[in-house]
């Protein structure tokens, strides 16, 4: 994902808040709790499964569709809130990336 993509779905996002009044409620508290609910129902799909039932779960149409809707909601909230603090993703992430490769050397 390019960073070009990742400001035109930060701004349909932004446009989607802004058109439904939602400004006032998006604030980086109340995004970073609805991350955490989001990030939490998506464990939820996975919850009690053992690893070999956890591989098979996008076989599943109904799962499957679960776990893209759930990523979704995770990947929106976060480039919410990335916006809200000024923040951007696809740096943050390189960044994060590169101390890692530092951090953690072959």
């Amino acid at each position: 994902m390019t960073d070009k993509t990742f400001d035109e779905l930060q701004q349909r996002l932004t446009d989607f808040a802004a058109a439904r009044g939602w400004e006032p409620f998006h604030t980086p508290k109340n995004l970073a709790a609805a991350l955490s609910v989001e990030a939490g129902e998506l464990l939820e799909i996975f919850q009690w499964l053992t690893p070999e039932q956890a591989a098979t779960v996008m076989a599943d149409p109904d799962r499957a569709h679960r776990v893209r809707d759930e990523v979704a909601d995770v990947l929106a909230y976060l480039l919410q809130f990335c916006t809200a603090v000024g923040v951007d993703p696809a740096a943050a992430l390189a960044a994060k990336i590169e101390r890692n490769e530092i951090r953690f050397p072959i």
